[in-house]
């Protein structure tokens, strides 16, 4: 689905790419500008939510009872 929005563009910008982007491209330049940027920020985001994760006292005590349950009925044979 698509979502038709309005854009303010810094006049040089607008021009720049009324002159180089082919007629009727100019949404998908955009569209595709923007999904790359929103994938780095989504990224950064992880990051920085592992690092929290890392760091956190309450998960590295999580993390002691998970451990303990993975091995509960595995057998040395």
């Amino acid at each position: 689905m698509r979502k038709a929005v309005n854009l303010n563009l810094e006049e040089s910008i607008y021009q720049e790419a009324k002159r180089l982007v082919p007629t009727g491209q100019v949404s998908s330049l955009v569209n595709n500008l923007l999904k790359e940027h929103l994938k780095k920020y989504k990224e950064q985001e992880l990051k920085e939510s592992y690092q929290r994760t890392a760091t956190s006292k309450e998960m590295r005590e999580e993390d002691k009872v998970w451990e303990g349950t993975i091995e509960d009925g595995i057998e040395d044979e």
